[in-house]
């Protein structure tokens, strides 16, 4: 008799610590959220301790919101199958939408991750960032809490493109090289943004308000001309396209089948590197105003070195997509026949049912 072993499953061990990690950073960042929130207070910066607060209470407000919507959603179709499930037990046809309920909760939660990335971390990211370079000076929890944000946020997004591919109906799933491809290009253009908009900040903090509210409202309206339809309702709807505009904020987000998808990341990544350089300007002009910020940061390597990592972001996303994206699966024909047979049958046992209709007897009930 011979003995067979079984393979000690990687696999499953890589999902496990990577699904650790993303619980580790979760929890981590609550941490640092309220010692940060205590530092400000600390040092007396109750302007930013309130811009905190309200960028942790907004998120929170905005995640509740759409819990409840999509949860009210899940409750409703789970309503759908057991209503489902009773008809075909009287029809005696077995037959279950329980797994589309699955895949709307990991979709669903999977969003929840990403709506609170970019609208919780972010800013956060951006605003701690800006503290640090009016200051001058850095401290071990900002400096922490700068890292689990730049990872968290770079994490979240790929674990929602990942997810999607796992649980695409086309078989595409992404390997472990592509997902760190794909976290490595993501965090290549989320920094650069995200530094761009603190150096703004650091000079200008009045005007990023006006810049953050003239931009988030463009790109609500391109959000509005996908025609979106994640919402049922169209007021809630609108809610769905900011949530949207404020992720493209910071980064890209494909939210529309329509059209070339290609053609709309190209136009976004060349719209938000101008946007980038314009931030840049900006600041480099009050650079030369203050003669004292020479001294820590000079635009001559800072500003090189960011758009460096834009460009080198640019090029590590075009090779993912020509080398590491999923490529969709090809029809199997043995899967397709046994598919095709089974329909011939299903059909033709209904036939059969409705013309022994009369002498079918009624399920029993047990």
């Amino acid at each position: 008799m011979v003995e067979t072993r079984e393979c000690f499953p990687f696999g499953c061990l890589l999902k496990y610590l990577f699904t650790l990690l993303g619980l580790i950073l979760f929890l981590l960042d609550i941490v640092l959220d309220i010692g940060t929130v205590v530092s400000f207070y600390q040092d007396g910066a109750y302007v930013y301790m309130a811009v905190m607060i309200v960028l942790l209470l907004g998120s929170s407000v905005l995640l509740q919101v759409f819990s409840w919507l999509w949860y009210a959603g899940v409750i409703e179709i789970s309503t759908t199958d057991f209503l489902h499930r009773i008809n075909n037990f009287r029809k005696g046809v077995w037959h279950s939408i329980r797994d589309d309920v699955a895949v709307k909760l990991k979709h669903d939660f999977l969003m929840l991750r990403l709506f609170e990335a970019f609208s919780e971390n972010t800013p956060q990211l951006t605003l701690i960032l800006s503290r640090i370079l009016q200051r001058g000076e850095l401290e071990l929890i900002t400096g922490l809490k700068i890292l689990t944000s730049a990872a968290g946020i770079a994490f979240s997004v790929t674990l929602y493109h990942r997810s999607m591919h796992v649980y695409s109906s086309q078989g595409r799933k992404m390997s472990w090289i592509s997902t760190g491809v794909y976290f490595l290009w993501n965090l290549l253009l989320i920094i650069p943004r995200v530094t761009a908009l603190a150096l703004f900040c650091s000079v200008l903090p009045c005007y990023i308000i006006a810049h953050f509210l003239s931009l988030w409202m463009l790109l609500v309206f391109v959000a509005w001309s996908q025609k979106t339809d994640h919402m049922k309702s169209p007021g809630w709807e609108w809610l769905f396209r900011a949530a949207v505009g404020l992720i493209w904020y910071f980064s890209w987000f494909n939210v529309s089948k329509k059209g070339s998808i290609k053609v709309k990341m190209v136009l976004y990544y060349i719209f938000m590197a101008l946007d980038t350089m314009m931030l840049l300007g900006f600041w480099c002009r009050k650079v030369f105003e203050y003669a004292g910020c020479w001294s820590s940061l000079n635009p001559c390597i800072v500003i090189p070195t960011l758009l460096g990592l834009y460009v080198i972001g640019i090029l590590v996303q075009m090779i993912y997509y020509r080398t590491f994206h999923p490529k969709i699966a090809e029809p199997n024909l043995t899967d397709s026949t046994v598919s095709s047979l089974e329909d011939i049958a299903a059909f033709v046992f209904i036939i059969y049912l409705k013309s022994q209709q009369t002498t079918v007897p009624e399920p029993l009930d047990l």
